[in-house]
């Protein structure tokens, strides 16, 4: 649906092809043109521009200065290891990189405003001039003067421009303790549900209806959503696992219309996906050579990087003891750890709210003693409560195999909760010759 926005001094066919290219942010887009108002007038000194990763920011911004023809400097704060690189991006954007190297070797601030004003009075601005400043939060590394200086540098160069500065983080992390010039604050908000779904249904496979890969979209946000919010994220497992989510299409088991099957396919290998968002251990290619190969039982596939962890042998034995803590209910340790416990019937202490698995629900935190004396049981050999296995205890929270509950100066009672699979576990175990699944409460 085309979008008509309303900015004099714009040409109308330029402004309807920026909404239409930029879908879900036509509110953001029309606030952000009222801000800058018409090309020859003065616009605001500084706008502060904030919100999540891949909310579109950069993109809506330059965007509008590329198909407005707006004259602007963009830098990339990441890639300016001191101030001295923005001055010369600046000036080279906007007088030429020979205006740029008249600055001297190491530029100070003042050095840039004298030769900014000097270019700017040989050649005036007809139009407003923008700097916009991407991953703006770098720039509190640098000289403490340079962003007061910056949101006001309208009135110390005497020239019609404006200073953009993108970031993740609020002004409030900003703001020097010394006042500044105050920006305008303007934020984007996360994307809705419907909107991703809006917006990633426009990548569709040309093989295949639209309609049928909004459905795709719709089952794929429904495993992620809750977990990852970043368009680029979605977008890059919406690609990958789409061709998996049409091989009962490709071999003829089920038609377009079939969605209940088409996800009954697809589940399992979602859930793997869910175990790697953000954390690009495996390239596309390895991942998709992964669920070629995952039929080979003798393998055990383990997607995050703690598969490839080798432990010290009573550090396995700790995590193993870490897990049976974590996911079965204290009043069961005697039932599994103590050898004249009696009978004791699974169904005699299950209340009502214990129905569902402990899998499902999480692994819970425990207390230091309870590790020490489930490890002390399940162990193969006498340990004496050493120094050493201690230290070993901190190595797994340092490996992110355990994580530490509650506050650190908690030093007479530390809690822990388990932060492994249980196919990793499983294969840990059989290592150590021990049969894990014996000992859980869920698997009685």
């Amino acid at each position: 649906m085309s979008v008509t926005l309303q900015c004099p001094g714009y040409p109308e066919d330029t402004l309807r092809s920026l909404a239409d290219r930029l879908p879900c942010r036509e509110t953001q887009l029309t606030s952000l043109l009222s801000l800058m108002g018409q090309p020859d007038q003065y616009s605001y000194p500084s706008i502060f521009i904030y919100g999540h990763r891949a909310t579109g920011k950069s993109h809506v911004v330059l965007s509008i200065m590329k198909d407005l023809e707006l004259p602007h400097a963009s830098v990339d704060c990441v890639e300016c290891v001191s101030s001295g690189h923005l001055f010369y991006q600046v000036l080279s954007a906007f007088f030429g990189p020979d205006a740029a190297a008249l600055l001297p070797r190491c530029p100070s601030l003042s050095d840039f405003v004298r030769l900014y004003k000097q270019m700017s009075s040989n050649s005036p601005a007809s139009q407003t001039r923008y700097i916009i400043l991407d991953r703006a939060e770098r720039m509190r590394d640098m000289d403490f003067s340079l962003l007061p200086a910056l949101l006001r540098l309208q009135e110390l160069v005497n020239d019609n421009v404006t200073v953009i500065l993108l970031s993740e983080i609020v002004w409030e992390k900003f703001r020097p303790n010394t006042g500044c010039f105050e920006p305008l604050l303007f934020n984007f908000p996360d994307y809705s549900k419907a909107e991703l779904v809006q917006i990633l249904s426009q990548d569709h496979h040309p093989s295949y209806t639209p309609e049928l890969y909004a459905s795709y979209i719709n089952i794929l946000l429904g495993v992620f959503f809750s977990v990852c919010r970043d368009l680029r994220e979605l977008r890059h497992l919406a690609v990958l696992n789409f061709a998996k989510f049409c091989e009962p299409l490709e071999k003829g088991e089920a038609r377009e219309s079939d969605i209940h099957k088409l996800w009954k396919n697809i589940e399992p290998h979602l859930q793997r996906a869910m175990q790697t968002v953000y954390l690009r251990e495996v390239s596309s290619m390895q991942w998709e050579q992964q669920q070629m190969d995952e039929k080979e039982a003798t393998t055990l596939r383990g997607l995050s990087a703690h598969a490839h962890i080798e432990l010290p042998y009573y550090s396995k034995f700790l995590l193993i003891a870490a897990y049976l803590a974590s996911f079965n209910p204290a009043r069961t340790d005697r039932r599994f750890f103590l050898k004249s416990h009696g009978k004791i019937r699974k169904t005699n202490f299950l209340k009502k709210h214990e129905k569902t698995s402990n899998h499902l629900l999480g692994p819970k935190p425990f207390p230091l003693d309870r590790l020490l004396a489930i490890f002390y049981s399940v162990v193969d050999s006498r340990v004496a409560p050493t120094a050493s296995i201690f230290s070993q205890i901190s190595s797994l929270v340092t490996l992110q195999l355990l994580s530490q509950v509650g506050h650190d100066d908690q030093l007479d009672s530390p809690k822990y909760k388990c932060a492994v699979s249980l196919d990793f576990i499983i294969a840990i175990s059989r290592t150590v010759g021990f049969d894990v699944v014996k000992y859980l409460y869920d698997f009685l």
